[in-house]
């Protein structure tokens, strides 16, 4: 009688736990498409995080994984707890770093991501994320409505609830132009975003589960009723949607560099003395063509250096070459 108690209070827990991460998620996505809000990124994340929080914890509720804090007092667990008595439970990142977390390696570095982002903008306010951090929280959203499903039934998932936002002006050249640009983000966020990126490989930077891209292009018919739905989605091993990616991917492909780009840039920047050799001899000592660290790719043999890799190259000149004085009157 007392197991059976038990059960239907885990279980009872659990679809409580549910209910309260899907409305979370639902309240993220309604604040993020509500045009009077204008304080929608630090609201969208900061609810996105809780949503995901308590997906998780119903999951490891589910699979009997203790995710509560705790301190083993010899044989007995003692739960940490809050100064007014109620138990601490693992935050987000905590449920990340599990062993038996569920979640596949690039939803889980769109999180890390936006915990990151959240830790940057906790403290102070902040502007200009909304259109910059969307691929990312499209992402997110996405991920979520798959994983509520995956984990714990198809009559959980937001489908039926969410529709397409319509747009009230269309996208320019310049606009996309501006929002790729450094300075179109705060530099504390653009330089957390910079070395997160850096350290995935490109297969994961690519990654759907991470950042969410789409092309949207105006849509013709060549008769009346062909084009009444506003968005059509292409099948990726379509030849017209490989032919809009070649396009597509070099754009959102990060820059790479040749070893001899990368010596004459220190050379430019006045480290004369810099030379293939000392380029060599770095990369070997900081194992810089493990792909695990994100400083590079191969490429049809040949391999690429990332913009990360030459922060790490500009350090060392730094502290080990001479600049070349400049004279100023040349």
């Amino acid at each position: 009688m007392a197991a059976k108690k038990r059960k239907r209070r885990v279980q009872s827990v659990k679809i409580e736990l549910i209910q309260k991460s899907r409305e979370a998620a639902l309240t993220a996505i309604q604040i993020f498409n509500n045009p009077l809000i204008e304080f929608k990124s630090e609201l969208f994340i900061v609810t996105m995080n809780i949503a995901w929080t308590y997906l998780l914890h119903a999951y490891y509720r589910e699979k009997k994984v203790e995710y509560r804090y705790f301190q083993m007092a010899g044989t007995r667990r003692r739960f940490d707890r809050t100064k007014h008595g109620a138990y601490k439970y693992w935050e987000l990142e905590r449920c990340l770093n599990d062993r038996k977390n569920p979640l596949d390696k690039n939803t889980s570095n769109n999180l890390r991501f936006l915990i990151g982002i959240r830790h940057e903008i906790e403290h102070q306010m902040t502007t200009r994320l909304d259109n910059s951090m969307s691929a990312k929280y499209q992402a997110c959203c996405l991920n979520y409505n798959n994983y509520v499903k995956k984990l714990f039934g198809k009559q959980y998932g937001l489908d039926q609830h969410l529709t397409f936002s319509l747009q009230l002006s269309e996208i320019s050249r310049e606009q996309v132009d501006a929002l790729s640009k450094p300075q179109g983000l705060p530099k504390h966020i653009h330089a957390f975003t910079k070395a997160f990126e850096d350290g995935l490989t490109q297969d994961e930077y690519n990654s759907q589960q991470f950042a969410y891209r789409v092309l949207f292009v105006p849509k013709t018919a060549k008769s009346k009723g062909q084009a009444d739905q506003m968005i059509e989605v292409l099948k990726p091993d379509s030849e017209l949607a490989q032919d809009i990616n070649r396009v597509y991917l070099k754009e959102v492909e990060r820059p790479k560099y040749l070893p001899k780009q990368i010596v004459k840039m220190m050379k430019d920047e006045g480290y004369s003395s810099f030379t293939m050799h000392w380029h060599t001899v770095l990369w070997q000592e900081k194992d810089g063509r493990n792909t695990a660290n994100g400083y590079g790719v191969w490429v049809a043999k040949q391999w690429y250096w990332y913009e990360r890799w030459l922060d790490v190259v500009r350090t060392y000149c730094e502290e080990n070459f001479e600049r070349d004085e400049v004279d100023p009157d040349n």
